[in-house]
């Protein structure tokens, strides 16, 4: 394991699980991860990082269950235009850092993009959830995109192209909530029906009120 980017059986070796395993957390959005081309690959010192925080005391609280209205506001919902992938993420980036939480607007922008370099976000059916955690946010917060085309730039798994983006910003010692949070909306997103909803919504106030259904 000394390259700095790994496969899953490097990861699944290093982490003595299965490769399956490793997949599926890759999927779900629970361990630090994103595609090179349809491959999914890993940052070692993000899944370094990872391991460490597992094995370290807890100094965050229980994690609360994911509440779309404590998260998300209608006037972080943008309806983009542009085409390219860095700037839909700098356009969404640049709205989501209004929101209270997030002290540094700058950072805010540069971790997203940083993060997108690495590895894309995009987790198939139309959908990229880029997010970050850094320590000029206080508290977990979110933005939605909504694409009325393709965004040219993301390299998701099924060739189907990106149009709706979900993006989330953590403080540091919010590990558990952040990765709940990933989890919630790649499993809500899987409802076909929802995702062409949010699409056709005519107003942001309108996308705001289907994500927050139960």
């Amino acid at each position: 394991m000394s390259d700095d980017i790994l496969t899953i059986e490097e990861v699944a070796s290093y982490l003595r699980v299965s490769e399956r395993t490793v997949y599926d957390w890759a999927q779900k959005g629970e361990i630090p991860s994103g595609k090179i081309g349809t491959v999914w690959r890993f940052k070692r010192s993000e899944i370094e990082a990872w391991v460490n925080e597992r094995l370290s005391p807890k100094h965050e609280e229980a994690a609360p269950s994911v509440r779309v209205r404590n998260i998300l506001s209608p006037d972080r919902i943008v309806f983009i235009t542009h085409a390219t992938r860095q700037d839909a993420l700098t356009a969404l980036a640049t709205r989501l850092a209004t929101a209270p939480q997030v002290k540094n607007e700058r950072e805010l922008v540069d971790g997203i993009l940083k993060r997108e370099e690495l590895m894309s976000t995009a987790v198939g059916r139309g959908i990229a959830i880029p997010h970050v955690r850094l320590s000029s946010v206080t508290d977990l917060v979110m933005g939605v995109g909504i694409c009325a085309h393709d965004i040219i730039g993301f390299q998701p798994v099924d060739d189907v192209p990106v149009r709706l983006l979900i993006m989330i910003a953590a403080a540091h010692n919010q590990h558990t909530y952040y990765l709940q949070t990933l989890s919630y909306f790649s499993a809500k997103l899987k409802d076909k029906s929802l995702y062409d909803a949010l699409l056709a919504a005519p107003s942001e106030m309108e996308a705001f009120e289907l994500l927050s259904k139960d």
